[in-house]
């Protein structure tokens, strides 16, 4: 059924599609759901959709590059450019939450939460699972440890309103 859906023959299977859409958005939805519970507007949507775009795109420039391979295989598309497109586009999302107000800097750590998002899902729509997953966890353990070492840690007066109380 699942062939069916696809449409057009892929030269990634359904199944292997699904998988790699669905691990991005598992891997996107544990680092928002930190955001979430903090409350803070780009929560858990938001990053489990930077992630799933991300993968989606990959995805994309996977089958464009092996439809525009020539005969011997050689490419004639870059796909890094894609890549290059996705970073950008989430780094301009990410830079869309950073704030600065009165000398106080908000949003850095949402903002590299959702672009770290899109890293997420380029590395799930490659099918480099466990590579995402190691991130996935380093970043969890940034988010809650290193958190919540940074509230127990005295503030400086220099110190610019950052990670913990951002947008």
């Amino acid at each position: 059924m699942l062939d069916w859906l696809a449409g057009e023959a892929t030269r990634l299977s359904p199944w292997d599609a699904l998988l790699r859409l669905s691990v991005a958005i598992v891997l996107g939805g544990l680092i928002g759901f930190d955001r979430e519970m903090r409350r803070k507007p780009a929560g858990l949507r938001t990053h489990i959709l930077v992630s799933l775009a991300a993968a989606l795109f990959t995805l994309i420039t996977f089958e464009l590059y092996g439809e525009f391979a020539n005969e011997e295989h050689e490419p004639a598309a870059d796909p890094i450019r894609i890549i290059e497109a996705v970073t950008a586009g989430v780094a301009f999302l990410a830079a869309g939450a950073i704030i600065r107000s009165r000398g106080n800097v908000q949003g850095l750590t949402t903002g590299a939460n959702m672009w770290l998002a899109g890293a997420l899902g380029v590395a799930a729509g490659s099918g480099y699972y466990t590579v995402a997953a190691i991130a996935t966890a380093f970043a969890l353990v940034v988010l809650v440890v290193v958190g919540w070492l940074e509230r127990k840690l005295p503030t400086r007066t220099s110190r610019t309103r950052d990670e913990s109380d951002d947008v």
